[in-house]
Order: structure tokens, then sequence, then C-alpha cells
């Protein structure tokens, strides 16, 4: 309720606005028409003293030639700019952010809330976890109202993900948090299905490249950097334009390429388990995905987390029923081999 009567009170303040300024123009002309007469005589008369003093006649001059330089580089700056947004428009650019400052936010967040209504949402991230499981993420409000999401997420447990956190070396982001990141995800996701929305998972091996949200007719996009946290890179927001040769239609391209590739691994929300699929479609095998935290010591240096942790009684049957199954029917090996 209190979205709906916040919406309806910026509809109205930008009503008013746009009615404001018109009747401002219009004041303004008024009052230009009404001093002319009375501005061109005050300048015959300071003319009239002016041209007799040569030096209040040079400083006129002076004054003039400056204000023209000005006034043509400004307007030499104004048709470059305009020939840059012009391109930018062509390329679907509509707005870049360096750094995440409040206003950037606002805007970020407002368009993203009316782009995200009813819509299906696409995302490549890394965890998602600062993207929509926490509470300021840019679509942990977006997620509540959309009709589903299609999500592509690291899979923890890769080398990439392992080395992607030492490349980073914080000592606050350590690979079990990254890896409870994941989960926490995971556990949103769900809830998101068992309410009826059209939810997808997959979860990729390579290292991530570039942090992706599109919102039907718009796109976020950041660049995950190999040392950097994505969180201090500039942001882009592109727009679909109806010619389809825009920088939307690229990435918007990439994430289907990346979707459809059979090596990524489909999520089971429901099973905790990661199905893989042959070019048709059909299901050739499943991989359980352990959802309970890992055995490392929480905290602990980078060099000490390993990808793979010591086998309980319960995965050394599961393995060695895996490479059963594997012998039988040559499949090709695990992620956790």
């Amino acid at each position: 309720m209190f979205h709906e009567f916040s919406s309806t009170v910026r509809a109205l303040l930008h009503d008013a606005a746009g009615s404001l300024y018109h009747i401002v123009i219009v004041a303004l002309s008024a009052g230009i028409a009404l001093l002319l007469p009375a501005g061109a005589r005050h300048f015959l008369a300071f003319w009239a003293r002016v041209e007799q003093d040569k030096l209040s006649l040079i400083a006129v001059e002076m004054t003039l030639t400056v204000l023209l330089i000005i006034g043509l580089n400004y307007i030499r700056r104004s048709m470059r700019d305009r020939a840059l947004a012009l391109v930018a428009t062509g390329a679907g650019l509509v707005s870049f952010f360096p750094r995440r400052t409040r206003g950037a936010q606002r805007h970020i967040a407002k368009l993203r809330e009316e782009q995200g209504t009813g819509r299906t949402i696409s995302v490549i991230g890394s965890t998602g976890h600062s993207t929509f499981v926490d509470q300021v993420g840019g679509l942990s409000s977006v997620l509540d109202k959309c009709l589903g999401a299609r999500i592509m997420l690291v899979n923890p447990y890769s080398q990439e993900a392992s080395a992607r956190i030492q490349a980073i070396n914080h000592p606050e982001f350590t690979l079990e948090k990254f890896r409870a990141e994941v989960r926490q995800s995971i556990l949103l996701l769900k809830r998101l299905k068992a309410v009826g929305k059209a939810v997808k998972l997959k979860l990729y091996s390579d290292s991530p490249l570039m942090k992706l949200v599109i919102l039907g007719d718009y796109l976020w996009l950041q660049h995950y950097h190999a040392d950097l946290d994505v969180k201090t890179m500039p942001e882009y927001v592109l727009r679909h334009n109806s010619k389809d040769h825009g920088l939307y239609t690229l990435y918007a391209h990439y994430f289907l390429q990346r979707w459809a590739n059979i090596e990524i691994p489909e999520y089971d929300l429901e099973t905790d388990e990661l199905i893989y699929r042959n070019k048709t479609g059909s299901e050739i095998r499943r991989e359980r995905f352990e959802m309970e935290p890992a055995l490392e010591e929480v905290g602990a240096p980078m060099g000490s987390f390993e990808l793979t942790t010591k086998p309980t009684h319960m995965e050394l049957s599961r393995s060695a029923r895996s490479k059963t199954d594997r012998t039988a029917i040559g499949l090709l090996p695990s992620l956790s081999d």
C-alpha cells in the first residue's frame, strides 16, 4: 500500500512539475516582452556615453570578445556532446555509474522496481548474496514482484571459485563465507519457488566474467575484476531499442548462450541435485549438491581452504556408487572429483 501511495505521489509531482515548467516559460516570455522597450532605451543611453570614452569602449569590446569565445566553445562542446549522446542512444547506453553514490542507488532501485514487476528476471552473478539476498540488495524487493527468475551463480566448490577468493585476498572474504552466501541464495530461491514463482537456477564452474541483470527492456552490467570486489566496479545501464543493434541485444544473446550451455548443470531446488543434460535436453545424470556447511573451520587462512573436504561415510558411499555408475555407462567424471 505504501509503495502504491508513493508511486501516486510521484506521478502527481511529476505532472505538477511539467505544468509549472510551462507556466514559468510563459511568465518569462511575457516579462521579456514587457521589459524590452525599457531595456532598449537604457541600452541606447548607455551606448551614447560609452562611444565617447575609448577605455570604456575597449572594455566593452573585450567583454564581448570573451563572451563570444565562451559562447562558441559552449556551442562546439554541445554539438560534440550531442553527437556522443546519439552514439550512446544508438548503442542503448542509458546511464553510467562510475561508483555507487546514494543518488545512483536510488535511481537504479527506482528503475528496477518499475521494470521488474510482473516480468521474468535473468541474472548472471557470483554468489547472488549482495544482489538479492541482502535486504538492501539491488533485487531484494524486485524478486517478490516478478513472475519468475533465471539465475546463474558460481559453483562454490569449483576450482575457479577458490582461485577468485585467493585473488581478492581479503581477510573477511573467505572460501567458507563464499559458499555460505551461495547456500543462502539457494534457500531464498527455494522459498520463491515454494510460493509458486517460476524459478530456475544453474551453477557454472568457470571464473565469473560479469554481473548481468536483465529486467524487461533494461539491462544492468558490471565487470568482475580479477582481484577487486564487484561493488567497486562501474555499472552500466543498457536499454533495448527497436533496431536490435544496441549492446542490450549483444549481452542478452550472451545470457541465452550461457543458459543453453549443456556443460552448465541445472540445480534442482526440490532435491538439491545438479542435473546434467545432453544436447537434446534429455537428462543423463544427477549429482548431489551439499547444502550443509562444509567441514572447514570458519575464518581459517586462505591457504588452508580446499575445494574438497574429508568425505563422510555417506559421501564415500555416494562416491563409490558414482564410480560404479561411470564405469557401467561411461559418463564423464563429476565436479567433486
